[in-house]
């Protein structure tokens, strides 16, 4: 892999992770436009280094909320912390059953299919619309919530449906806080993206080259920091109702992409 294509591929993660413009459509308009050969056989590897990144740059930007709901659990008692952790498990059950059911199929669907990106890239684009529409509130996210906006979150596991749009859509449309819709939808896929680095690595499909580490490495830094900038900025953006610029966006690209697709 070359190190420009790391760095290219690790920013697009890195913003697009939080962004809510989708990270995995992204991903595959990228490596179309760079080419099948910009990441070849560490391509798994590379993936999951790119998504520990954008945890870990989850973790740090709220690092406050997640020291105070692990010392509410270790309180080992019904409280505010240990309620939100609850919902947090919650969330994960509609994606953590289609990983399981549908992971062969779901995969049929990253081998560069750049027309169902874009189109999803559209769906994507409806769902942000509707959220900077809705009123916002002070209500928190619920249990029943949860539930709701983890569907959302395994629908979002299709190439082109921006995780963060649709969780924080979903949330707003049920009526949550805006602020409170965002921190918990990037909240709830630290335990699902550490979930999936453990079952990559458990089944042995990693190819660890240190050959090319000097990529790797660079390509990590990159969706680390952009992921920093892109997840502070979103907070920002929410609460002040800019969904539908990133709705604009997804259009444009969307539609760029279907038409890319037609000279492939």
């Amino acid at each position: 892999m070359e190190i420009i294509d790391a760095i290219i591929l690790g920013v697009i993660q890195g913003l697009t992770e939080f962004l809510p413009v989708s990270s995995s459509g992204h991903l595959e308009l990228g490596k179309a436009i760079l080419g099948d050969e910009s990441v070849p056989e560490e391509s798994l590897l590379f993936t999951v280094i790119l998504h520990f990144a954008t945890a870990l740059s989850t973790i740090v930007v709220f690092r406050k909320d997640i020291l105070e709901i692990i010392k509410g659990l270790l309180k080992f008692k019904k409280n505010e912390e240990s309620l939100f952790s609850l919902k947090i498990i919650i969330s994960m059950i509609p994606a953590v059953l289609v990983g399981l059911f549908f992971e062969e199929q779901l995969e049929q669907l990253f081998g560069g299919n750049i027309m169902f990106v874009g189109c999803m890239l559209l769906v994507t684009a409806v769902l942000l619309w509707l959220a900077d529409k809705a009123k916002d509130t002070a209500k928190p996210v619920s249990s029943s919530n949860a539930f709701v906006i983890g569907i959302a979150q395994a629908i979002a596991m299709l190439p082109g449906i921006s995780r963060s749009g649709a969780t924080i859509s979903t949330s707003v449309l049920l009526g949550n806080d805006k602020t409170k819709a965002a921190r918990f939808s990037f909240l709830m896929v630290i335990p699902l993206i550490f979930g999936k680095i453990a079952k990559d690595i458990l089944s042995g499909d990693l190819n660890i080259n240190t050959d090319g580490s000097i990529p790797l490495l660079l390509g990590f830094l990159a969706a680390f920091f952009s992921g920093l900038f892109a997840c502070t900025w979103m907070i920002s953006l929410v609460k002040k109702s800019k969904l539908s610029y990133f709705a604009l966006y997804c259009i444009v690209v969307g539609f760029l992409a279907i038409g890319f697709s037609f000279t492939k």
